[in-house]
């Protein structure tokens, strides 16, 4: 076993451990990170493609109560009568709506023997760089909305809501904190409106059906972490392989002589053709 000594130097040592570290990552951290990627996309690819030929159904068939959820209805579009809340209206800002800054408007919408939920009207553009523009008001009265079902979105962090221009102003849509802001109780989910809905502001388009590169990132994440421990394996052999020739040599007086730095690189990583 002593010929095998070399195998327990700090140096290989060290390289073993950078090795495992990099396969684990792989196979715990970064190709599960892109493959869940891609199973999100690819479902809500699938609740998008749904709801393009479902019929609207009424909201609280889907929210009865207040505390309701959605499960696999997001995108579904619902039909709803109530009356806006236009003095609890909050700005989500720092959205990119086709490529340019906007203002998304939201405003608790009270539906008729249902909960109360958070309307997104739409988008506005910001004036002046980032300024609040005159934004038309809600109707004030019973309306009847069409709009799609969506998850509220996770709490931006560290970053604070605060009002300016006259306006509360939020860094996501988040109804739970949106709810606390307005003092409205508000579902988990929210509404967004469809295109020629009273309320409506610039129509918000739906995501591109693309399933993007991630599950093509995750295996290749699975592969990387396949070939860095045979890597090493070849490196141990060519190593094993070297010291046997060297020691064959010191036997042999006519074959005996130093190699070059390039010789002994190219007997450990193979020699060009």
């Amino acid at each position: 076993m002593r010929r095998f000594a070399f195998l327990l130097r700090p140096q290989w040592l060290a390289l073993y451990v950078v090795v495992i570290a990099f396969a684990y990552l792989c196979f715990t951290v970064l190709a599960p990170w892109q493959l869940g990627k891609n199973t999100t996309t690819s479902r809500e690819n699938a609740q998008i493609a749904r709801s393009l030929d479902a019929e609207p159904v009424p909201l609280t068939s889907v929210l009865p109560q207040q505390d309701s959820t959605i499960d696999d209805e997001q995108w579904q579009r619902v039909t709803a009568t109530g009356r806006y809340l236009p003095d609890r209206q909050v700005l989500a800002r720092l959205r990119l709506i086709e490529g340019e800054p906007a203002y998304e408007v939201l405003v608790p919408f009270a539906v008729d023997d249902g909960p109360t939920v958070l309307v997104n009207r739409g988008y506005v553009r910001p004036v002046g760089g980032s300024g609040v523009p005159d934004i038309a008001p809600a109707p004030d009265g019973p309306v009847t909305i069409t709009a799609r079902l969506r998850n509220s979105e996770a709490l931006a962090q560290n970053k604070t809501p605060f009002e300016a221009d006259g306006a509360q102003q939020v860094y996501s849509i988040n109804t739970a904190q949106i709810s606390a802001l307005t003092g409205v109780p508000l579902t988990s989910a929210y509404l967004q409106l469809v295109d020629g809905q009273p309320g409506g502001l610039g129509m918000i388009p739906l995501p591109h059906l693309d399933a993007g590169p991630f599950l093509s990132y995750g295996i290749q994440w699975i592969a990387f972490g396949v070939i860095a421990p045979i890597g090493v394996g070849y490196f141990v052999y060519s190593e094993i392989k070297v010291r046997r020739r060297e020691k064959a040599l010191a036997r042999d007086p006519e074959e005996s002589r130093e190699l070059s730095s390039e010789e002994k690189l190219a007997d450990r990583y193979g020699r060009r053709r």
